[in-house]
């Protein structure tokens, strides 16, 4: 993710989470940390290379994800796929890069948060290997949904591993500027 992929996420943001979506400016303070040698974030987007006609233009953003890395931990910040989406392998594939992500960090886990109504969302992360340790009551504001916490103790392994729910169709591809290490 880059700056000029603020305005479409945010768009992307109020439709997937309305009532707790990001702010502009939550985002510009993320993708801060994403560049250079101390990089600790690595945002990632994905467009539509090739949607069908009822889609719209191609190159737009269909999903998008978000790691923070602190001391040899990563915690999932974000990710969000668009309904038509999911069910693809987007989701598998964003939480997969975000995992490589944690492991160019050299995090040894890698925690993230997710509502307790978000069944859909607990399933992919318990086939990655996350498992819950506990909630936190009220988290999501302003509804006061509860958030489920879930670790995953070696990134490493899945962030490697294939995907056994079957790859994600070629239109639905990262965006071309996922960034590196050293260049968010």
């Amino acid at each position: 993710m880059r700056w000029w992929d603020i305005e479409p996420v945010l768009a992307l943001e109020q439709r997937l989470f309305p009532e707790d979506a990001w702010s502009a400016g939550m985002f510009w303070s993320e993708l801060a940390y994403a560049r250079g040698a101390d990089a600790t974030r690595r945002y990632l987007v994905a467009e539509d290379a090739a949607p069908a006609a009822a889609a719209g233009p191609a190159g737009r953003l269909v999903g998008y994800g978000g790691l923070a890395a602190v001391g040899g931990t990563g915690d999932i910040q974000t990710i969000g796929v668009l309904p038509g989406h999911r069910g693809t392998g987007l989701g598998a594939r964003l939480l997969r890069a975000l995992l490589q992500a944690a492991t160019d960090f050299e995090c040894a886990e890698v925690l993230l948060e997710v509502r307790v109504d978000n069944a859909p969302a607990q399933r992919l992360y318990e086939r990655f290997g996350f498992v819950p340790i506990g909630i936190r009551r009220g988290y999501y504001q302003p509804t006061g949904t509860d958030a489920l916490v879930m670790r995953l103790a070696d990134p490493a392994v899945y962030a490697a591993a294939a995907d056994t729910s079957g790859d994600a169709p070629a239109n639905t591809l990262p965006h071309p500027h996922q960034g590196t290490k050293s260049h968010g």
